[in-house]
């Protein structure tokens, strides 16, 4: 009953205020190239997606790594090309992220892939059925210690990257206003 009296005395503008706030997306994110410094012989084991209220999330996977050998460099580019080939890589959408993660997709001491997808292939378990933002996802390759992925978007919108332990995140607005 305390309970109940408790929720009951807070006034209406308070709940308007709140519920207003808890809707609200993240603003100010911007879409210029992303980079942090760092890197580590662990290796990419898995990329995953996943849908969020207010943007699109990718997740590269690096068991082993914690955070402070995770580095990364995220940007919008026109045309995206496998290092070391030169191939170039199509990614479906109206803008192109090419992701960097400073991890091999590869054991470095056996050379045996971790991540196994061959460059120009959409990643494995990926599906982008239903998001507002992603497009495509394709694995672009993987060479000296760092592993390429092109993710194409709907259009050049704004997005972050961070690090967590044993993982690289980049989220994508689903648009540049923070309406849901």
């Amino acid at each position: 009953m305390a309970a109940t009296l408790g929720v009951a005395a807070v006034p209406a503008e308070a709940t308007t205020t709140t519920t207003t706030q808890a809707t609200a997306c993240p603003t100010g994110w911007g879409s210029i190239a992303k980079t942090r410094s760092a890197g580590t012989t662990e290796s990419v084991t898995d990329v995953r997606t996943g849908r969020h209220a207010c943007f699109d999330r990718m997740v590269v996977d690096v068991p082993g790594a914690g955070t402070s050998g995770l580095g990364y460099s995220v940007r919008y580019v026109s045309r995206l090309y496998q290092d070391g080939s030169g191939n170039r890589v199509t990614v479906g959408g109206g803008a192109i992220l090419e992701v960097r993660v400073a991890a091999p997709a590869y054991d470095v001491d056996t050379g045996r892939p971790t991540y196994p997808v061959r460059a120009g292939q959409r990643l494995k378990g990926v599906d982008l059925t239903g998001y507002r933002t992603f497009r495509d996802a394709r694995f672009v390759g993987s060479f000296e210690g760092d592993t390429q992925l092109g993710l194409g978007v709907r259009a050049r919108l704004p997005f972050r990257v961070w690090v967590a332990p044993d993982r690289v995140v980049v989220d994508v607005a689903h648009n540049w206003t923070g309406a849901r």
